[in-house]
């Protein structure tokens, strides 16, 4: 076994968060809902809207079968919503294919839509408690700075590095499926990409990054620093909250106070139809916006097929 894993399982077991989609009532379905609704999401904020979100649809049936404007109004500011229509498109397959269970096996995982390889990875070691290779940013992080000597894990994962990473992993399935876990809260925890508490790891006095004076990050020139402020991903964020919010349909008119930018405005509302996340409806006052709601059109399933279902959008 890799000498990591034993302290830092030790300090997974002192230390590990209470989250309601490791208990031992959890199921392969709300695992899954747990891992769509984390990327790129604080812990803080899912928590309280999957646990919603599991109270009113516990099942892959029970989401199949819900309306894809209550799916949105449901995923409310968790970010990215087209992941909910994904997971609802996903729940659909399941249902429909695989009799409302999750499939068996990494292989089978993938070819549900919006089902890459990493959360394919996390529903087969958390749900199932079999061995499989996660790989996160906070595993990403750890793996770096212990075993590289890295700052952080270069911009996008390599076939090498998670080779590295499997190296790592016990072969056993419980022990497998515990230093996922753990690895994962302590990059979450301890070993922060800003602020790591050094003093507080498990395993610092083996870290080479540690060991090595800490150098700074070589690769920081070369990472794309993600703007905000006046971007179409703020517009966006804007335009979806009012169609959430909305009793009715909203013309342009409507909209143009949330966002005066003419062009910028048209072109997010363009990528909100192209996405399923909007359908356009005539009104009294003309063309007009809302959510997709009832049984989804054929139209707006076209933008759900699982052809570039690699992963859900980041």
């Amino acid at each position: 076994m890799h000498a990591l894993v034993e302290p830092v399982v030790a300090w997974f077991d002192a230390h590990a968060r209470e989250l309601p989609w490791r208990h031992a009532d959890r199921t392969a379905w709300g695992v899954l809902v747990s891992e769509v609704m984390l990327q790129q999401t604080p812990v803080a904020r899912v928590e309280p809207v999957w646990r919603a979100w599991m109270q009113r649809w516990p099942t892959a049936a029970d989401l199949a079968a819900a309306r894809p404007d209550d799916v949105l109004r449901a995923w409310g500011r968790l970010g990215y919503p087209r992941r909910a229509l994904r997971l609802q498109e996903c729940a659909r397959v399941v249902v429909a294919r695989h009799d409302g269970d999750l499939p068996d096996g990494e292989a089978a995982l993938v070819d549900l839509p919006g089902i890459g390889t990493y959360t394919a990875a996390a529903v087969t070691a958390f749900a199932r408690g079999r061995r499989a290779v996660v790989v996160d940013t906070n595993v990403r992080r750890v793996l770096a700075r212990a075993l590289e000597g890295r700052a952080l894990p270069a911009p996008h994962l390599s076939s090498a590095e998670l080779r590295r990473a499997g190296d790592v992993v016990p072969e056993d399935d419980a022990a497998s499926a515990r230093w996922n876990a753990a690895v994962m809260e302590l990059g979450a925890l301890v070993c922060t990409a800003r602020s790591p508490r050094c003093d507080a790891c498990p395993v610092a006095d083996r870290c080479r990054w540690r060991l090595a004076g800490m150098p700074p990050d070589e690769l920081a020139g070369r990472r794309r620093r993600q703007a905000w402020h006046g971007t179409d991903r703020q517009a966006r964020g804007r335009v979806m909250a009012a169609l959430r919010d909305a009793a009715h349909p909203l013309t342009d008119g409507d909209l143009a106070p949330l966002w005066p930018e003419d062009d910028q405005r048209a072109r997010v509302l363009a990528s909100l139809l192209a996405d399923g996340l909007a359908v356009a409806v005539d009104d009294d006052r003309g063309p007009a916006y809302r959510l997709p709601g009832g049984p989804v059109a054929a139209e707006e399933r076209a933008t759900l097929s699982t052809a570039d279902a690699v992963e859900l959008p980041a």
